[in-house]
């Protein structure tokens, strides 16, 4: 079977458990899976995926005419064809992944006009399943894949298929936490001031702290969160196999709606995940010790990318003032002794 999904970060990490459902409903079942070149690493740990094809959409579209694109395309396009596939199944319902499906051999499933993100996506397959849009997008994923397969969606927390075992780093054994503050939204991101009263309330507790970026701009607030205290080590910037090795071995993790805290919650790692402009009951991190804080203000979550709250407020985004770090230090707290 081929599965395209193809982002993001966290998209990828929700589908996981819709597979360990698949596997344990039909004996035998092995996944191809088309998903984007910076995240072929993800698919690869899930024991029921056999071949993963790198896509890269996003690095395409900034050079359409050039040669490396071109080069690109026909090899994906041959990939793709490779194989005869019972089905192929765009868990994505968008329509460049649609697009993709085009290019295999195989019955062609999908999400509904209704249920797609883009119902133009929709016309493209041959059997339409209709999904609940307003839930979480785990049980999405796994609704999606009962409906596909024809098996029963099972009941239960979700199962990531994660070995924790081979993805931690033997012998590690330092008593750290590690900050995930990196996010692409301006508005997701906790206050730098509150970063650095948390590190202190973790390190007076008796923690390292393990903080590292992205990009520039997040090492960059990573070094400036780390030379206001003696307890944070800075890290370089990690790969996801070095992200996920770092994370599995963490005591615990605190992460504003990243992807890096959806895998911090499907390794089973105790994570308290920060909510302002985005809702948690859709796209909250899901996983065996996890909690969620979300902003309790009067326009969260308000899903967007700027803060249009223009009275006085103590922190900037606002909403994030209702989310200070005693409380989620408390809920660190909480998770560990859990734990």
């Amino acid at each position: 079977m081929l599965l395209i999904k193809t982002s993001s970060m966290g998209d990828i990490i929700h589908t996981l458990p819709a597979l360990t459902d698949a596997g344990k409903a039909i004996p035998g079942i092995v996944f191809d899976w088309a998903v984007e070149d910076s995240f072929t690493d993800i698919p690869r740990w899930h024991p029921l995926v056999d071949r993963v094809i790198p896509v890269a959409l996003r690095r395409w579209r900034k050079g359409i005419f050039s040669r490396d694109t071109r080069i690109g395309w026909k090899r994906l396009r041959e990939q793709l064809h490779a194989h005869q596939y019972d089905y192929i199944l765009d868990a994505q319902g968008l329509v460049k992944s649609a697009f993709l499906a085009f290019f295999a051999k195989g019955k062609r499933v999908g999400l509904d006009w209704a249920s797609a993100r883009e119902p133009l996506a929709s016309l493209a397959y041959q059997h339409k399943c209709s999904v609940n849009f307003y839930q979480h997008a785990i049980v999405r994923m796994r609704s999606l894949f009962s409906l596909a397969l024809g098996y029963t969606l099972p009941a239960g927390q979700p199962d990531f298929g994660l070995d924790h075992q081979s993805l931690s780093r033997q012998g590690a054994s330092e008593k750290y936490i590690v900050f995930l503050h990196g996010t692409t939204w301006m508005t997701k991101q906790w206050p730098e001031s509150y970063w650095i009263q948390l590190a202190k309330l973790a390190g007076q507790s008796g923690y390292r702290i393990k903080i590292s970026g992205n990009n520039a701009e997040e090492m960059e607030k990573a070094t400036r969160i780390g030379n206001q205290n003696p307890f944070v080590d800075v890290l370089p910037r990690l790969d996801i196999q070095g992200m996920a090795a770092l994370l599995a071995n963490a005591q615990a993790a605190v992460a504003v709606d990243t992807g890096l805290g959806h895998l911090a919650a499907a390794l089973d790692i105790p994570t308290v995940s920060i909510y302002g402009p985005t809702n948690p009951e859709y796209t909250g991190a899901l996983g065996k010790s996890s909690i969620h804080l979300a902003a309790n203000f009067s326009c969260s979550p308000c899903l967007s990318r700027e803060c249009k709250f223009r009275e006085a407020a103590t922190v900037s985004p606002a909403c994030y003032s209702t989310i200070p770090p005693a409380p989620v230090w408390d809920a660190v707290q909480k998770l560990l002794l859990t734990r």
